[in-house]
């Protein structure tokens, strides 16, 4: 019976995976959010089936007992994240809440399967994040003055990441990091928010060519910075993500060209520079040539996404731990070796609907400032996806960064979950807008009517 379980389950999950993501088509494109109650709570449904199914296969393979209670914990901090937002935003966008929520969980389920003990790790971080979350959306839609603090935003953030330059922990041959009271932090996670902020208060203030030119000179001092600590994962990120805000600021293409320009240009220099970008970019060519060395994980990487095929090995059934860093690097090639090769679409495909809805709350906005800074979050979230995720399948060379809400990690966590509950408070300003605007248009027409 158990073999039958663990068999058959592995496709249930792949076509409950499919039926998730064609759910968040409609939201995407709705244009009345309030008419899809029935379609977020039949997600809500699909989320508990694929919660449930992948933790009774982790139960049968390990017959650890201890599972159940952490499932149990999981399913009552998951589900009361939705339900308080329902309760404390009713207004919320209740896509990005279902999304984060199971992507969370799968998260747990990997690291459950994984490594015990860091998915343990992972959940109280992730309970802490959820409930100062909550707080966030209240937070930005009632502190009118966000962008008058734009200088605040960069010279702190430029402060932090220098700090970890002088005194940071050198991991995997960067300065990521630094402890304080035994907690260690990765500062460049939580920086792209306030670097977002910073940009989008600088633009929102002119798009002359003097407010671009600064905006230039102060987004390259955060990536300077980051590149002298050889975190040039967090470095790309930044700056694809300026460059995205420059373009949607200006609506100018030449802006757009020369930041890939020169984009393309600094990557030069840095395969120039930097022994340990040389070696990646071998392993990304040819890795088989180095299959014993610098090409090991991303064979490794490839090896298990082709073991997996299509409906995935099953949980515990692979051999995702021969992939080093699997667990932060390379998570999204355990997912597909153990859940599929159709999963793991259908993951990406509710990373997209994340990102399609935040590019639809910035569109609705009128505030350049808030459309700005929704777009920059938005880009920052995808790219650092796509470099993941393109990494992890030999699409481009490695870079090191975390995969949000599923890696092990916990500033990547907090910071994921920090960006999205900001994502939520601009929508609650979005909403409000709104709101006034109908409000406005029904005074009018019934002052019309009065004098009819």
């Amino acid at each position: 019976m158990e073999q039958y379980i663990t068999e058959y389950s592995k496709y249930i999950i792949a076509i409950l995976g499919i039926i998730y993501v064609l759910t968040t088509i409609w939201p995407v494109f709705a244009k009345n959010e309030e008419k899809l109650g029935l379609v977020y709570g039949f997600q809500t449904l699909i989320f508990f089936l694929i919660h449930t199914s992948c933790f009774l296969n982790l139960l049968i393979r390990t017959e650890n007992i201890q599972i159940i209670f952490f499932y149990i914990f999981q399913l009552v901090a998951l589900y009361t994240t939705i339900i308080l937002y329902y309760i404390v935003y009713p207004q919320a966008n209740r896509l990005i809440v279902n999304n984060m929520c199971l992507l969370m969980a799968l998260g747990f389920v990997i690291l459950t399967r994984l490594n015990y003990n860091k998915a343990i790790k992972q959940f109280v971080i992730v309970i802490i994040s959820l409930a100062v979350s909550l707080i966030v959306p209240e937070l930005i839609s009632r502190f009118k003055k966000l962008n008058e603090w734009t200088w605040f935003y960069g010279a702190f953030g430029v402060g932090i990441l220098g700090l970890v330059l002088v005194l940071g922990a050198v991991t995997k041959g960067a300065k990521l990091s630094f402890s304080l009271a035994g907690i260690t932090f990765q500062p460049s996670e939580f920086v792209k928010i306030l670097f977002v902020l910073f940009i989008a208060g600088l633009l929102s203030q002119s798009i002359d060519f003097k407010m671009v030119l600064l905006s230039a000179v102060c987004a390259g001092a955060h990536v300077m910075v980051l590149v002298a600590s050889k975190d040039l994962g967090s470095a790309l990120i930044y700056f694809v993500g300026y460059v995205v805000m420059v373009f949607a600021a200006t609506a100018n293409p030449i802006y757009l060209g020369c930041g890939f320009g020169g984009g393309a240009g600094a990557a030069y220099l840095a395969y120039r520079l930097f022994s340990h970008v040389r070696v990646r970019v071998i392993a990304w060519k040819d890795p088989w040539s180095v299959i014993d060395g610098a090409g090991y994980q991303i064979t490794q990487s490839l090896f298990a996404i082709g073991c997996g095929g299509l409906f995935g090995l099953g949980l515990c059934k692979g051999s995702p731990k021969s992939i080093p860093y699997v667990d932060t690097d390379f998570v999204f090639s355990a997912v597909a070796e153990e859940l599929g090769v159709i999963f793991a679409v259908c993951l990406l495909l509710i990373y997209l609907s994340c990102f399609l809805m935040i590019v639809k709350i910035a569109l609705s906005m009128s505030n350049s400032f808030y459309r700005i800074t929704a777009l920059g979050l938005g880009t920052t979230y995808i790219t650092q996806v796509f470099l993941t995720v393109g990494g992890g399948i030999k699409f481009i060379p490695m870079t090191g960064v975390t995969l949000p809400f599923i890696s092990y990690g916990g500033s990547s966590v907090l910071a994921s979950i920090l960006t999205f509950s900001v994502v939520q408070g601009l929508y609650l300003i979005s909403e409000n807008e709104k709101k006034k605007r109908y409000e406005f248009i029904a005074r009018r027409r019934a002052e019309r009517r009065r004098y009819e």
